[in-house]
């Protein structure tokens, strides 16, 4: 069991919670992640990166969107309340070096599993430019943290609310039209974000990392669920990554692999709502 120490909402439907866990808070490293499940029967097994760590206070830092049944049910609860699994860290950190200028573009929730790479790539000693990406201005999160990191930082939103309106791969491309170029780009956010980054940087010749949030099941490499093709290869996302060469990534195949469950999903969520509103009525009356 680990508890909740705190509890804090972001945004719309975006949460972040502060959790008890001495180990892996003194063993993680950017781009690892954790899987959790909320009970001890079989419950879904879900992953999700560790945005933060406090090996001083024992305690990881995660920030999730509630759009599932499990992250639904994570997010209603609070501080003092146990989750019964979490496993980690898992994953390969990611490789942090001093590369020279190093472009940290993150999309939606995708900026919280960016905030300790940007960390780790400032304290090498490389020229952080961070680009952040939302919907609206509602949606941006850790502008603040980002901030105290970044060289320079790019806000985008769809629909002009804040920042510049234009998608991310924009302020990107002229970044690698500037001389010199960057050195490298860290891309992490919706798979069709992470595309869409990863052309943008080809034709410059900038080495571009994304890093994968997939289909996962056990962790270890060993159920197959999370696997993808890299360069033609297959890889465990699990055990291989999280992150890849994004020019290398088969981003058409791996969205159809996410896509598999939609239908299961969405009649899950059909009879969860069904549910709660006959719970409703019984109160009601």
């Amino acid at each position: 069991m680990n508890k909740i120490l705190a509890k804090k909402k972001l945004s719309e439907n975006v949460f972040m919670m502060q959790i008890e866990s001495p180990l892996i808070a003194s063993e993680r490293l950017p781009g690892q992640f954790i899987i959790l499940s909320l009970s001890d029967d079989y419950a879904e097994r879900i992953p999700l990166t560790i945005a933060d760590a406090d090996p001083v206070k024992g305690s990881i830092t995660i920030i999730f969107q509630a759009v599932g049944k499990t992250t639904k049910n994570l997010a209603k609860l609070d501080a003092g309340d146990k989750i019964a699994n979490l496993v980690g860290p898992l994953g390969s950190p990611t490789h942090i070096e001093k590369f020279g200028t190093v472009v940290c573009i993150g999309g939606g929730i995708g900026v919280a599993p960016m905030h300790p790479i940007a960390q780790g790539m400032k304290k090498a000693g490389n020229k952080v430019v961070i680009i952040i990406g939302a919907r609206s201005k509602d949606l941006v999160i850790m502008e603040d943290e980002m901030r105290k990191i970044a060289d320079e930082l790019i806000i985008c939103t769809d629909d002009g609310s804040y920042g510049r309106k234009t998608l991310v791969t924009e302020p990107l491309k002229e970044l690698c039209e500037r001389s010199p170029k960057p050195d490298l780009a860290v891309a992490i956010g919706p798979p069709i974000m992470m595309k869409f980054c990863a052309a943008a940087t080809k034709p410059y010749n900038v080495p571009t990392v994304v890093s994968l949030n997939t289909i996962m099941v056990d962790g270890t490499g060993m159920c197959g669920g999370c696997r993808v093709t890299v360069g033609k290869e297959t890889k465990f996302v699990c055990v291989d990554g999280p992150e890849f060469d994004g020019h290398l990534v088969d981003f058409d195949n791996m969205m159809k692999r996410l896509n598999s469950y939609k239908k299961q999903e969405k009649l899950h969520d059909e009879k969860d709502c069904h549910l709660n509103q006959q719970i409703e009525t019984a109160r009601k009356n």
